[in-house]
């Protein structure tokens, strides 16, 4: 198959945030070729939550960053009908010298907001992750869990339905990652984004997501999917999410074995 990346307002259906049709990715050249990711095909509709859980260096990063539109696959095609995903890193990559506001202006500001309007909205995505008064506030003024939240207004400040998040959560201490958990499902439920979620913590998985998606090993290929039928909200230790999560690691170390074995 061909290599392309869809444009906006393609084949895609109008009902999905992101569709991938048969995607493979290769690094290298030659003899020294790496196949990273092998035969992906994922629909994520909108409104939905999806998390993609794999050891690591199964090719999650890369999968997000081909969705993200800041690589192309070496073969297959991504659809992603309604524009341009917002994208969350770890790092909360936000600029020291600025204060929150000012973070999010810039994203405003890239997107087109007249000047006029970019505090007021860059306060009320502030007030949305519950961070209201926290404008004027420098980058070291604020703790990590406020940083993240901080840099998930800014992604929400680019406007988008489809919100990807490369393991947003996992240089956070358990306390801090538990809250921000019970925000972002907030979030997501007040807003009906499209979330895409990549994480290699099983437990986050099953916490966050109606769907989890399992990469095997290099290459990537999707090994497995569980629909999380738990009610929201959900507490990671809940005796649903424990007894899912045991199901799902199991998967996991069974492909974790198998690729030592090759």
């Amino acid at each position: 198959m061909a290599t392309t990346l869809l444009a906006p307002h393609t084949e895609a259906p109008a009902d999905h945030a992101v569709r991938l049709d048969h995607v493979s990715k290769s690094f290298g050249r030659g003899g020294g070729r790496q196949l990273v990711l092998d035969d992906i095909s994922l629909d994520v509709a909108n409104g939905e939550f999806v998390c993609l859980l794999g050891a690591s260096g199964c090719g999650k990063s890369t999968l997000l960053n081909l969705v993200a539109g800041l690589d192309r696959p070496t073969s297959g095609e991504i659809g992603v009908p309604h524009g341009r995903p917002a994208l969350m890193f770890q790092e909360h990559a936000l600029f020291p010298w600025l204060t929150a506001g000012r973070n999010i202006e810039l994203a405003l500001r890239m997107r087109g907001v007249p000047k006029a309007d970019r505090r007021p909205e860059a306060e009320r995505l502030l007030e949305l992750v519950r961070l209201k008064g926290a404008y004027g506030k420098r980058v070291h003024e604020l703790s990590g869990g406020m940083r993240q939240r901080v840099a998930l207004a800014r992604a929400l400040a680019q406007d988008s339905n489809l919100l990807l998040m490369d393991e947003p959560f996992a240089a956070l201490d358990a306390i801090t990652r538990d809250v921000l958990h019970e925000e972002l499902t907030r979030i997501w439920t007040e807003t009906n984004l499209s979330v895409l979620f990549v994480t290699h913590n099983v437990r986050e998985a099953v916490r966050l997501a109606q769907r989890v998606v399992l990469l095997s090993s290099r290459p990537g290929r999707i090994a497995r999917e569980w629909q999380v039928d738990i009610p929201q909200p959900r507490r990671i230790e809940d005796a649903g999410v424990a007894r899912l999560s045991v199901e799902i690691t199991e998967q996991l170390r069974g492909e974790i074995r198998r690729h030592g074995q090759h």
